[in-house]
């Protein structure tokens, strides 16, 4: 973990923003990243259900949608399908970075369809939440939780200025740990 926990460069979501548009217009130029709607909920759940193996209650998923909605997002295809989102949701707790309460932008769950993968997609999804947390919620900061063996995905963060501030232990219900990721906004 200690290697994990080193300096990391932290861009800002403005630029992080910005490299997602590049990207996404030279690795995945007829994809969208937008806002979620309402009627996007449904392929949200159904991508979850076959990307990752920890699922929530529908509810769950409407939930975050209506009362964080402003930064919840997703990718879609040149045919107008969902292939992968984010949501995120804003909590008051003790800062990673300051040692008050703060209000923080959580990374509740990210997923894209395996077969679009590789096109960046995760990175815009991740760059408009963070955009979102910090400019429509005026979250000081954000943090996710990810499985220690998922390297790209740890990998992802870290290149948007994520660093490891703690394990939680045995987080998953498989039993596996968790890094807890954050950073400043």
């Amino acid at each position: 973990m200690d290697d994990l926990k080193t300096e990391v460069k932290r861009p800002s979501a403005e630029e992080i923003l910005e490299e997602a548009k590049k990207r996404l217009a030279t690795e995945a130029a007829d994809y969208t990243v937008r806002p979620a709607v309402m009627e996007d909920v449904k392929s949200v759940i159904e991508i979850n259900m076959v990307s990752l193996p920890e699922h929530y209650p529908d509810e769950f998923f409407y939930e975050l949608y209506e009362h964080y909605g402003k930064a919840f997002y997703v990718a879609v295809d040149p045919s107008g399908r969902v292939v992968g989102y984010i949501m995120n949701r804003v909590e008051w707790k003790p800062g990673f970075f300051k040692h008050f309460i703060v209000r923080s932008g959580h990374v509740v769950s990210i997923a894209v369809l395996k077969e679009h993968r590789g096109k960046s997609l995760g990175f815009a999804l991740m760059a408009h939440g963070i955009y979102s947390m910090k400019t429509d919620y005026k979250c000081e900061e954000t943090y996710l939780e990810v499985r220690v063996s998922n390297l790209p995905a740890i990998n992802l963060y870290r290149k948007l200025g994520y660093e490891v501030v703690k394990v939680a232990r045995g987080y998953y219900l498989d039993g596996e740990d968790a890094y807890v990721m954050a950073r400043p906004l």
